[in-house]
């Protein structure tokens, strides 16, 4: 039994798999936004001004990108080279491995599936928020998860906001792209708003001192922000659905990653602009900001924008989780029955309904703020296979053809793996041992069902 056999190199990305290429370099750039700007720009920015870094958190936005950028890179060398719709887990199986690559898909369907979760949870909270401020009531009882403190029986709108998003998937991807760029220009729209209005209340005062906490308050505050950027990696999920994957992969995922980066510095850099740093550990800092300065009409939209955000951040976690259970499932890892694709739709349609109802159903009835820190630690288990997939790969297959390489390989590829496992160790106990122990179960549903099924095992 060989736990290290590879797959064949580009069989995804050539073949006819039953998944439609609708998706173009635009596409997967705002796929991109629609994961990472969420939460990290509408909450994040303030609390980790507040309690890391004060008016230097633009700096630490800076160190948190370079970071990304470095597993960035290999993100796009490898899903312009080895393609397929698995993401990391399609990189690990043609580069470390089965073993390797069975470990980072059972990563993968943690990091989304929790993110989906947790951010319905989020959502719902927001979503409840806006009811109330026009007058609306919603009963405690279906509000919040049996447990979490609030007399709450289930968390209604949650489980809600995944089926409707469920929903829009199994109907096509083309139809979910649509939806999410006009979510994106939603929350867009809501980012220049504030924009416009701080930048002309800026008090330079507030920026004064400028490294309350000192350069580690920078250094810390990049370790938090650092997890604002999570959800890029979603866009490789998108690799048998494109138009030239080769050429649109690296534009989607870099280009997400840039624009991101400059929206992100410019609101820390207003935002501490226009309040103290330290009145800012708030659970909607912007629309708050904006509410001191009597911009009332400006903060509505911006919290409309913290709605929007987080629904296009769902819609594309819940995307990319669907392709990783379809790339697993087709490979013989997972049941077969999850890789089939509707003629109509050209979509997998029961992976999407598994997922949903158990997404849903954890939302509702589980109170997932507790562990939703998972997502950042196999978030980073992810990036660092990947950084080391393309040193691998640049050894055992030096004159396979790529479309984009890495800048000054194998530096940049080690400097991603540094910053990740940096990351990573610095994360709390408790979270390892959640990651171990799902991890020590993925192992055991390997060795009894998926090292049986494998395809590439049976010689299929």
């Amino acid at each position: 039994m060989n736990l290290f056999r590879t797959k064949t190199i580009g069989a995804d990305v050539h073949g006819e798999t039953g998944l439609l290429r609708t998706l173009g370099a635009g596409d997967l750039v705002l796929l991109g936004i629609g994961a990472i700007v969420g939460a990290g720009v509408f909450v994040l920015t303030g609390v980790a001004a507040a309690t890391q870094a004060g008016p230097a958190l633009v700096l630490s936005f800076v160190l948190a990108s370079c970071a990304c950028a470095f597993a960035g890179l290999c993100y796009a060398e490898l899903a312009a080279t080895v393609g397929g719709c698995g993401s990391a887990y399609g990189y690990a199986y043609a580069a470390l491995g089965e073993i390797v690559a069975w470990i980072i898909g059972w990563a993968l369907i943690l990091e989304y599936g929790m993110a989906v979760s947790a951010v319905a949870v989020g959502w719902s909270g927001y979503f409840n928020n806006a009811l109330t401020a026009a007058g609306i009531e919603l009963p405690a009882a279906i509000l919040s998860a049996p447990g979490a403190g609030n007399g709450g029986v289930v968390n209604l709108p949650a489980m809600l906001i995944i089926a409707l998003l469920g929903l829009l998937l199994s109907f096509g991807v083309r139809n979910s792209a649509r939806f999410n760029a006009a979510i994106v220009f939603v929350k867009l729209a809501a980012i220049a708003i504030f924009i416009v209005i701080a930048a002309g209340n800026v008090k330079p005062d507030n920026w004064s001192p400028f490294l309350p906490f000192g350069w580690q308050g920078v250094v810390n505050g990049a370790a938090l922000i650092f997890f604002a950027y999570i959800g890029f990696d979603a866009v490789s999920t998108a690799a048998e659905e494109t138009r030239n994957p080769q050429r649109n992969m690296p534009i989607g995922i870099i280009g997400s990653l840039a624009v991101c980066t400059v929206i992100y510095m410019l609101v820390a850099g207003l935002l501490t602009g226009i309040a103290p740093y330290f009145t800012l550990n708030t659970p909607s800092p912007v629309s708050e900001a904006l509410l001191n300065l009597g911009f009332r009409w400006g903060a509505a939209l911006v919290a409309a924008g913290a709605i929007a955000g987080l629904t296009s951040v769902m819609l594309v976690m819940y995307y990319g989780l669907s392709r990783v259970l379809f790339a697993m499932s087709r490979d013989g890892l997972l049941p077969e029955r999850f890789a089939a694709v509707n003629a109509r739709t050209h979509t997998p349609r029961i992976v999407i309904l598994f997922i949903g109802v158990v997404a849903a159903c954890a939302a509702g009835f589980t109170p997932i703020g507790a562990i939703a820190h998972l997502v950042n630690i196999g978030t980073l288990f992810a990036f660092v296979i990947v950084c080391v997939g393309v040193i691998v790969l640049r050894r055992s297959q030096p004159n396979l053809k790529r479309p984009f390489q890495v800048p000054w390989s194998p530096l940049v590829p080690l400097l991603g793996v540094f910053f990740c496992l940096y990351l990573m160790v610095n994360l709390p106990a408790i979270t390892w041992i959640y990651f171990l122990i799902w991890m020590g179960f993925g192992l055991l549903v390997y060795a009894a069902y998926s090292v049986r099924h494998s395809h590439i095992g049976l010689g299929s």
